[in-house]
C-alpha cells in the first residue's frame, strides 16, 4: 500500500512540476509587475532615484566645485560614495518595509498558493533594487561627466556601475532580515536605524578619526565603496577578495535566515 502511494505521488509530482518555460515566464512576469508597481509609487521612487544625484550635485559641483577641479582624487572618492549612498536605499527599504507590510497584509500566504515558483517573490523584489541601483549610476554618471567634469574612463564607468548594481544585494539580504522580523509600522523605524549608521559610519564621505577608523569595517557600506574605488584607480584600506568575501558573505548569510524564517513563521 505505502510503495503505490509513494508511485502515485511521484507520479503526480511529475506530472505537475512547472515546465522550464513556464517558471522563467513566471519569474520575468512577478519581477516586471513588482518593478512597475514600485516605480508607480512617487513617495518611494522620487527619493530613491533622485536624492543621490541631487546630493552629489549640490556637494560636488555647487558646494565644492571649485576646490574639486584641483583635487581629482577627492572627486572621485565624493562620486563613489554618493554612488554607494544612492543603491543602499532601495535594497533596505524595499525589502525592510515592503516586506514586512505585505507579511501583515497576508499576501505572502497567498502567494503560496498561487501556482508560482516559490523564489519569484524575493527574486522579483531583489530585480527591482538592481534596477534602481542601475538608474541611480547612470544619473549618477551623467552627473559626474556633465558637471563635476571627472576624468573616467569607459572602462571604469561600467566597472563602478556593475559594482554598485551588484553592490544592492547585500543591503537588499539586510532589508529582508529586517522585514522578516519587523512589524509594518515598524519596519521603517527598524529600516532607518541600520540604513543611517550603516552610511554614515562607512566612511563613504569622509574618514572617521583614527581611533574609531575600526568602526568603518563594520559597515558593508564600507567594502563597497573600496571595492568603487579600486575601480578608478585610487587607493584601497583593504583587499578587493575581502571586500568580495564580506559583501557576498552577509549577503549569502542575512538571506539564509531571513528564508528559513519565512519557511518556518510567513
Amino acid at each position: 500500500m505505502s510503495s503505490t502511494s509513494f508511485e502515485v505521488t511521484s507520479d503526480l509530482a511529475r506530472t505537475t512540476a512547472m515546465p522550464a518555460g513556464r517558471r522563467w515566464g513566471a519569474y520575468l512576469a512577478e519581477a516586471k509587475y513588482e518593478c512597475v508597481r514600485t516605480l508607480r509609487m512617487p513617495g518611494f521612487t522620487i527619493p530613491f532615484l533622485l536624492l543621490p544625484v541631487s546630493l552629489y550635485v549640490f556637494f560636488a559641483v555647487i558646494l565644492f566645485g571649485a576646490a574639486l577641479r584641483g583635487q581629482p582624487n577627492a572627486g572621485m572618492a565624493l562620486f563613489t560614495g554618493f554612488a554607494a549612498f544612492g543603491v543602499m536605499g532601495p535594497g533596505m527599504f524595499g525589502f525592510g518595509v515592503f516586506v514586512a507590510m505585505e507579511r501583515e497584509q497576508g499576501l505572502l500566504t497567498l502567494k503560496r498558493a498561487l501556482p508560482m515558483p516559490p523564489a519569484a517573490y524575493l527574486l522579483a523584489k531583489m530585480f527591482m533594487a538592481m534596477l534602481f541601483a542601475a538608474i541611480v549610476m547612470a544619473t549618477m554618471i551623467v552627473a559626474a561627466l556633465s558637471l563635476a567634469h571627472l576624468k573616467l574612463t569607459a572602462r571604469q564607468l561600467l566597472s563602478v556601475a556593475g559594482i554598485n548594481v551588484l553592490g544592492a544585494l547585500p543591503f537588499c539580504a539586510l532589508g529582508l532580515f529586517i522585514g522578516t522580523r519587523a512589524t509594518g509600522k515598524s519596519a521603517p523605524a527598524f529600516v532607518n536605524l541600520a540604513y543611517f549608521p550603516i552610511m554614515y559610519l562607512g566612511g563613504l564621505w569622509f574618514p572617521l578619526p583614527g581611533a574609531v577608523a575600526w568602526v568603518m569595517r563594520c559597515s558593508p557600506a564600507f567594502y563597497l565603496d573600496q571595492l568603487a574605488l579600486r575601480m578608478t584607480g585610487l587607493p584601497t584600506h583593504v583587499p578587493a577578495v575581502l571586500d568580495v568575501a564580506v559583501l557576498v558573505g552577509v549577503t549569502l548569510l542575512l538571506t539564509a535566515f531571513s528564508v528559513r524564517r519565512l519557511a518556518r513563521v510567513g
